[in-house]
């Protein structure tokens, strides 16, 4: 795939300027509607408060683990390494720069790793597509209802910016570097997992099919390190695995994918499933008219969190997971064509994301 060099700057404009958005809606809400609820306080901490609402709106709930990671490593019995290393101990790396405050240096990863996500997002899909399609593509992104994860101290950007990155690098063949940022982003979020499979076709499709599988194979030996760090740490090196069948009660169903679409069917996850739904068909079309790597990708974040779902909510999250799916967006963006579709879209796309907004900063839990 050739460079693309086309300007990036209508993805900057649409990132920055969602995000001011975002912000601005967030703190009005928290501000003028402090006390409304009191959803979130057994969650609350003083890690989730630094410098006042401005910049304490974007922590919540999980964003207290990364916290208290980056102050404090990982710990047993408890949630912590469930939460994988890569995020928190950059966290408590640039904390040491923003004069010992971790959530801003968390907003700060998060905000830079967006930033750098969607300059990505819009190259490779300038490349794929089209020009058009790529401001498409990112600007559905921007105003998908969870896509405020994005400025939050979660590990969303990070992780997005790290697949988007290694799907680029794979196109243009360079399989060391796209195993590597596969592998970090093993270390960001074990959703890392369904990027596998992409990356296995493209090296497949390359003319040294030997050297590029074994560029991928560096991924499954980076993410390797996280067990050595608890065998070491806490001496439980499956920490991870265990942390999520206890806490969040997820495990793995023998039926696969369909064993939590059942479960979320009698637990009557109406919106999951049908966003669930959604996606899947989004990574079919990414699938027919990207390719198939990008479709797998799709398919396999999907699928995923359905084979080990939570019983207290089997899609639990659901809506946060697929936001990464980034393929799903340039699908979209295939179907909405016409200016008039896209306002429309767009319209529909950043109710929801108010409505979220709201609710996070109002402590309601939202993915």
């Amino acid at each position: 795939m050739p460079d693309d060099t086309r300007s990036v700057s209508p993805a900057l404009r649409i990132f920055l300027w969602s995000r001011v958005a975002i912000w601005i809606v967030a703190v009005i809400a928290a501000v003028f509607f402090e006390g409304a609820s009191d959803r979130g306080a057994e969650w609350d901490s003083a890690r989730l408060h630094e410098l006042g609402t401005v910049l304490d709106v974007w922590a919540r709930w999980d964003s207290d683990w990364f916290l208290r990671i980056a102050g404090d490593g990982y710990s047993w019995p408890s949630s912590t390494p469930a939460f994988l290393p890569l995020y928190p101990f950059l966290i408590a790396a640039l904390g040491l720069v923003t004069f010992g405050h971790p959530l801003l240096a968390g907003v700060v990863i998060s905000l830079v790793a967006g930033t750098a996500a969607f300059v990505l997002l819009y190259r490779l899909t300038a490349a794929k597509l089209d020009v058009a399609a790529a401001r498409r593509t990112v600007l559905f992104l921007a105003l998908a209802p969870t896509s405020f994860f994005l400025s939050a101290v979660y590990s969303e950007s990070l992780f997005l910016l790290l697949v988007v990155a290694s799907f680029l690098t794979a196109e243009r063949g360079n399989f060391w570097k796209a195993g590597a940022l596969a592998g970090l982003a093993l270390l960001t979020r074990t959703a890392g997992i369904a990027l596998l499979p992409a990356l296995i076709v493209f090296a497949w499709r390359s003319p040294n099919r030997r050297r590029a599988l074994a560029g991928v194979a560096v991924a499954p030996a980076l993410f390797a390190l996280y067990p050595l760090l608890l065998a070491i740490w806490i001496g439980r090196p499956l920490a991870f695995l265990e942390a999520q069948k206890v806490v969040w009660e997820r495990h793995l169903s023998p039926a696969g994918p369909i064993g939590g679409v059942v479960a979320a069917v009698q637990d009557r996850q109406v919106l999951d499933l049908a966003v669930a739904a959604t996606v899947v068909v989004l990574g079919v079309i990414a699938w027919q008219r990207i390719g198939a790597p990008y479709g797998l990708y799709v398919l396999g974040s999907v699928a995923l969190p359905l084979s080990v779902y939570s019983d207290k909510a089997p899609l639990l999250s659901m809506q946060r997971f697929v936001l990464v799916a980034f393929p799903a967006f340039m699908a979209l963006a295939t179907i909405v064509r016409t200016r008039r579709a896209t306002i429309v879209t767009a319209t529909i796309l950043s109710a929801g994301l108010a409505f979220y907004v709201v609710r996070w900063a109002l402590w309601y839990w939202v993915a």
